[in-house]
């Protein structure tokens, strides 16, 4: 919990709250339903919890903006982020069964009420998102393909709507389609942790 004080300070009394209950959860959660590494269970925080919020880095959603988290696992980065952005709508999706349980019960013992689940695959969507994330699904001329006409044309935040990709290694091959637009941020610029030092973010505006 100290690494997300760390990097973020202002947070509220409540936000707080929900940060530190997540450790726990996932602790009891995962020994029943396996969603996060057993390697990486003791490194919540950093490898998870931290890794998502790299999105809050690079943009500060307004109030109502929609949010899609295809292919959520866990609950990552939907979660962290919902708890992060009180003021903005989540919507966590997962082929998954037994994932999308787990992120249900977080939810809800959670308390928070911005965000929601659902076992679907992306491409079965109907509704429209100012911004879709994930966390390394797929190559991304593929999730593009899957989830490109969910983005809404109406654009609210500083910067057009569109996905925030996270994703680490070369990323060079998957890129070079839409290498006129796509913004690469190397997460090491935001986060000091040897675990960040291969991980990216990519935005691509749709």
């Amino acid at each position: 919990m100290e690494i997300i004080k760390k990097y973020f300070s202002g947070l509220s009394v409540d936000q707080m709250a929900q940060f530190e209950q997540l450790e726990v959860l996932y602790e009891n959660w995962n020994a029943k339903i396996n969603v996060i590494s057993r390697k990486d269970i003791g490194r919540l925080y950093e490898r998870h919890v931290l890794h998502s919020l790299a999105i809050a880095r690079f943009i500060r959603f307004v109030p109502g903006t929609k949010v899609l988290d295809v292919g959520t696992g866990g609950g990552f980065p939907g979660i962290p982020l919902a708890i992060f952005f009180p003021g903005t709508r989540f919507h966590l999706v997962d082929s998954v069964g037994k994932k999308i349980k787990v992120v249900s019960e977080i939810i809800n013992s959670l308390g928070i009420t911005n965000v929601t689940s659902q076992q679907i695959r992306a491409e079965q969507l109907r509704s429209k998102y100012d911004f879709i994330v994930s966390r390394a699904v797929t190559n991304l001329p593929e999730f593009v393909g899957w989830i490109g006409r969910a983005i809404s044309s109406t654009h609210h935040n500083a910067i057009p709507n569109g996905v925030i990709f996270l994703k680490g290694g070369n990323l060079e091959g998957e890129i070079k389609p839409f290498r006129k637009t796509a913004f690469i941020q190397e997460i090491s610029g935001y986060f000091d942790e040897e675990f960040f030092k291969t991980k990216k973010l990519v935005y691509l505006p749709l």
